[in-house]
């Protein structure tokens, strides 16, 4: 394909190859366990890895390559493993790389179920983890480091504080200690940051959210760059042994969800820039409300994070930041319990806006300490902002402040 080709006509043709025999445009949904064998030698070729064809829906499936390719291309990365859920991508990575013994770094600002994967079920084989409150200081990721760390991991938009790390300093650091670094990119998506370009190592999302875009498909991504701390990682090849363990593990992704998958990343870039541009007119609307004691969204002058999300993100800050209302969970409750237009739900990357209070759900078994360590204070409130018009949005959000609609 055109290399000089720009992100939107990628999103739309990258790793699109014609249908053979019918001549579909679309990758069509191959919805079939398995696939047939011309003869005996091919069957046992197949399964010798001397024959490229598929053999197997959990191994491989012509509509999940197709999406695998994709990404792969958009993330600059070498090759691309779709599995079930982003929690699976997560999983796989981290099996692909550690053993038991083995101990990951990882950034404390991320998200809750990832950091209950590495606090409380590694740690059943043997595998630990540490969290650093600031990777962009070196002196503390260096402090952090053990004999035994094999990975560093960190969000490129952390949820849902914003606080956007220092992606190169990272890197320089684990591989000064021969250590790959595994980003997180759901909530920025290739179409804002392409960790790979800034010394990354490997690329996971959730592809449920801002991939797909409309809340109807589960499904997660691994990238794999062509860097030796990848390939060195797991010895004979990190994106070759994630492949296998995914399948040797079973977290396959549906034909269908691939589909789905595939047609959201068809309208990425329109979705990111419409949600991205719109994020940031909410974030500075309620700046200038009296009721609101902070906003936490990398994309505003005021945000101590501004210079890094301008140096790591393209084309906007994303379209999912926290705001803290000054009256604590009374004020929260208020607010979402009247809101009509903002969906009360735990998603995020919708084409619909969505609304959720974490300290009582998504950080719910967080000790006190812990939560205000996090800054999740009782009046914070999330937002996902969808591709509404931004005047209603605001509308919403102001009547809802001022009490004036019966929940």
């Amino acid at each position: 394909m055109a290399s000089e080709w720009g992100f939107s006509t990628e999103q739309v043709h990258a790793g699109v190859e014609p249908d053979e025999g019918h001549g579909a445009r679309i990758t069509p949904v191959y919805l079939s366990n398995g696939f047939l064998f011309d003869d005996f030698d091919q069957a046992r070729d197949r399964f010798a890895g001397d024959d490229a064809g598929y053999i197997y829906t959990r191994y491989g499936n012509p509509t999940i390559t197709g999406v695998e390719r994709k990404l792969a291309r958009l993330e600059r990365g070498v090759e691309a493993i779709a599995v079930a859920s982003g929690q699976a991508a997560l999983t796989i990575t981290f099996l692909a790389l550690l053993n038991q013994g083995d101990h990951v770094v990882s950034a404390r600002s991320i998200y809750e179920g990832t950091r209950g994967l590495l606090r409380e079920d590694f740690p059943r084989f043997g595998i630990t983890a540490d969290f650093v409150a600031d990777p962009g200081d070196r002196a503390a990721l260096e402090a952090a480091i053990r004999p035994n760390t094999r990975a560093i991991f960190i969000e490129t938009i952390p949820n849902p504080l914003n606080d956007v790390p220092d992606i190169a300093l990272v890197a320089e650091v684990a591989h000064a200690h021969g250590i790959p670094v595994v980003i997180d990119n759901t909530l920025a998506t290739p179409y804002h940051a392409r960790p790979i370009e800034h010394g990354a190592d490997i690329v996971v999302h959730s592809a449920s959210k801002f991939l797909s875009g409309h809340g109807s498909a589960i499904g997660g991504v691994i990238v794999s760059s062509e860097s030796e701390w990848a390939a060195d990682a797991a010895g004979t090849g990190f994106a070759q042994r994630a492949r296998a363990l995914a399948g040797r593990f079973g977290p396959t992704l549906s034909p269908l969800n691939a589909f789905l998958l595939q047609q959201g990343i068809e309208t990425l870039s329109l979705r990111m820039a419409r949600q991205s541009a719109g994020a940031l007119a909410v974030a500075q609307w309620l700046e200038g409300r009296p009721e609101v004691a902070s906003v936490d969204y990398a994309g505003l002058a005021s945000s101590p994070h501004r210079a890094l999300a301008e140096r790591y993100l393209e084309n906007g800050a994303g379209a999912v930041f926290a705001f803290t209302l000054r009256g604590g969970e009374a004020a929260a409750r208020g607010l979402i319990d009247r809101v009509v237009l903002w969906s009360r739900m735990t998603h995020l990357g919708d084409v619909r806006s969505l609304i959720l209070h974490p300290r009582s759900t998504t950080h719910t078994h967080l000790t006190p300490a812990e939560l205000e360590a996090f800054g999740v204070g009782p009046g914070m409130i999330r937002l996902s902002v969808g591709v509404e018009d931004v005047a209603d949005l605001l509308a919403d959000l102001d009547q809802a402040l001022a009490g004036r609609h019966d929940a």
